[in-house]
């Protein structure tokens, strides 16, 4: 691993405050504007800015809808009324109606548009509105923002983890939700911003130890429910997101907040020594005894390895099959090598009832796991698979070419603590066999000597 995003989520996770807290390390502001320009949804725009939260000055990203018809403040999610005083310093408002570039600083006391620590039932008549989209809709608006084509796979991951999360808790396929979370503008605004942000930093690597989550209830459009709502779990069930459920009165992770940490995590384990490059936090809006607060942090790893080794942490996929044809073995491992395997090989098994089969394991990173799990799903007849996180060092390598008195062969260098070490691949030993009519061995033996002959 070399550099990689840390996100700290002990106080929680959501659209905004992952919004914020990118940009606060440094996201680009320009591809942000350009997205927010782009968008096209009549009245909406964004607001971003600075906010004092425990004394701390960090970054603020809000959605601005056309009107008031937002329900996540604190008395409709709690039954309620909670004010909170203090100072913002607005950089400006940006988005449809393209009101930005306006500077000004004020104080207010105002009700806040997220959750306090109580679970009051709210009987009254709450008369919020939303519009509700179904995923065909949200991935119509998508396509007519102006984002990378990295970020905007990034924004349609999302949106296809929430869907799926939500059609588990409806029953229904993904295809027929009409879903409250993903189908508003503002959880649009704020998984596309998302999207923009986390691209723009060019960090690939992102991990995320365990999401930090209260308990209690809170008011949904279906009704009261249960913390951690039903959508947060089916994301953290389905993604293998470690939840650590706080003594805290509240929701402290949203179904956008999940869906994003599903799609930016690439692992959960932090290297044992790093250094951090950088460091940005984001507001959340939601009040609590401990402010809502999101870090992101760009750390680099340290070596710890020998010189000449690195470490590394990868997914071992194993299953074991004891009714597929050998054809059918041969033809996924081609698949699961072409799609960036590291590693795949078979080892023979016996299993229940003395049957003979195979175990079927392949090596491969994190962000691969899921493309590996269904082409192993698809072209074997399995019905389960287990993942194991394994570390491993590896020597440096480089790849080059060298002339032989047998023709030019490709050769792999590898630099080990006793030096550095050359072999020639086995596709140009092959190609030269093929040709020569001699041994695989016999040329294999000679170019080594040659190779070694011109390293010393």
């Amino acid at each position: 691993m070399g550099r990689a995003l840390y996100f700290e989520c002990g106080a929680g996770i959501s659209g905004d405050m992952t919004v914020a807290a990118l940009l606060d390390l440094g996201a680009d502001r320009d591809a942000l504007e350009r997205m927010l320009d782009s968008l096209p949804l009549e009245g909406v725009r964004a607001e971003i800015g600075r906010v004092k939260k425990a004394g701390l000055d960090v970054c603020d990203f809000s959605v601005i809808l056309p009107e008031d018809n937002h329900d996540h403040d604190m008395e409709y999610l709690y039954g309620h009324e909670h004010k909170h005083e203090h100072r913002h310093e607005h950089e400006h408002h940006h988005g449809h109606d393209h009101e930005h570039d306006h500077e000004h600083a004020h104080d207010h006391e105002h009700e806040h548009d997220h959750n306090h620590p109580h679970d009051h039932d709210h009987d009254h008549e709450h008369g919020h509105h939303h519009e509700h989209r179904g995923l065909s809709e949200v991935l119509d608006i998508l396509s007519q923002i102006d984002m990378t084509p990295t970020a905007w796979e990034i924004a349609e991951r999302v949106f296809r983890i929430l869907a799926e999360a939500e059609a588990k808790a409806h029953g229904v396929s993904p295809d027929k939700v009409h879903f409250h979370e993903v189908g508003a503008a503002d959880s649009i605004v704020d998984i596309a911003a998302a999207a923009v942000c986390f691209d723009s930093l060019g960090v690939k690597d992102c991990i995320i130890p365990a999401l930090y989550e209260g308990t209690g209830s809170v008011r949904c459009q279906h009704g009261i429910l249960p913390v951690p709502v039903p959508a947060v779990l089916h994301i953290a069930v389905s993604h293998g997101l470690p939840l650590t459920i706080t003594n805290r009165r509240g929701e402290l992770v949203t179904p956008t907040g999940a869906a994003l940490a599903a799609a930016f995590r690439t692992s959960g384990k932090l290297p044992e020594r790093f250094r951090i490059l950088k460091t940005g936090v984001g507001a959340g809006k939601r009040e609590y005894e401990r402010p809502s607060l999101l870090r992101v942090m760009l750390i680099e790893a340290e070596q710890q390895s020998e010189p000449g080794e690195t470490s590394d942490s990868l997914t071992l996929l194993e299953t074991n099959v004891d009714d597929c044809t050998g054809e059918a073995l041969g033809y996924v491992m081609e698949q699961l090598m072409s799609a960036g395997a590291r590693d795949v090989y078979y080892t023979p098994v016996y299993m229940k009832k003395n049957r003979p089969g195979y175990l079927l394991s392949v090596l491969c990173a994190e962000a691969d796991r899921e493309t590996m799990e269904r082409l192993i799903f698809t072209h074997t007849t399995t019905i389960g698979i287990r993942r194991t996180a394994v570390e491993r060092t590896t020597l440096a390598r480089r790849a080059g070419k060298v002339r032989t008195s047998l023709g030019e062969v490709d050769v792999k260098y590898c630099t080990a603590p006793d030096g550095e070490r050359v072999s020639p691949e086995y596709e140009s030993v092959a190609a030269i066999c093929r040709k020569t009519g001699e041994s695989f061995q016999a040329v294999m033996e000679r170019l080594r000597a040659e190779l070694n002959a011109t390293t010393k």
